[in-house]
Order: C-alpha cells, then sequence, then structure tokens
C-alpha cells in the first residue's frame, strides 16, 4: 500500500518561518513527480510547489518565499516556508503523481497537516 505522511504544521506567527516534510513508501519514489497543495476553510485547493526531476514551480502568492526538495535516497520532500503570511493558513498535502499514459495519471495524497499564522 501506498503511504503518504505529512508532518510539521503548527501555528506560527506572521514572518515566522516553519518546514513540512513529506514521506512516503509504497512506491517507487524517484518515478514520481512531488508536490504541496493547500486548501483553506471555504476555498479551493491550490498547487502550492512542485518539483519534477530538478525542476520546481510556485504559486505566484508563495514564489520567493517558500523552497521545495526532495531527497530521493529518503523517500522525502519538503517544504521550506519563509515570512509566513496570515493568508498562507491552511491544510496543506503532500501529493505525489506519474503520467501513465497521455491524459491519465497515477496520483497519492497524504492526509495533510494544519498550518496557522496568526499572531
Amino acid at each position: 500500500q501506498v503511504h503518504i505522511v505529512e508532518s510539521g504544521g503548527k501555528l506560527v506567527h506572521p514572518g515566522g518561518s516553519l518546514r513540512l516534510s513529506c514521506g512516503v513508501s509504497g512506491l517507487s519514489f524517484s518515478d514520481f513527480r512531488m508536490g504541496w497543495h493547500r486548501q483553506a476553510p471555504g476555498k479551493l485547493r491550490e498547487m502550492v510547489a512542485r518539483i519534477i526531476d530538478t525542476r520546481t514551480n510556485y504559486a505566484p502568492s508563495v514564489r520567493g518565499r517558500f523552497t521545495i526538495s526532495r531527497d530521493n535516497t529518503k523517500n522525502m520532500v519538503y517544504l521550506e516556508m519563509k515570512n509566513l503570511k496570515p493568508e498562507d493558513t491552511a491544510v496543506y498535502y503532500c501529493k505525489a503523481d506519474k503520467e501513465l499514459m497521455p491524459g491519465t495519471e497515477d496520483d497519492y495524497w497524504g492526509q495533510g497537516t494544519q498550518v496557522t499564522v496568526s499572531s
């Protein structure tokens, strides 16, 4: 079975920093694209950051503040968050996906970790 587990979410003050971790098991980690997504109450889930091989992509709202990285020897993916803002408050989800054929993919999600940014 595939297991994806996020950790590191907590209450932080505006301007603070936080590091989220995602551990993956049950799949060939290096073959999968990894990403972080978030969802706040009453809002749509949005992509925050993705890492595909050595390439990274970020949502405009977090670019320059968040950094995604992965360690294929440990089956881990990380999200370094700096200068956190109240609007960053959300449940953060770790996602693994791989394209099987054009137009279809194999994807897996973690259960999420809560990040709250408040004074």
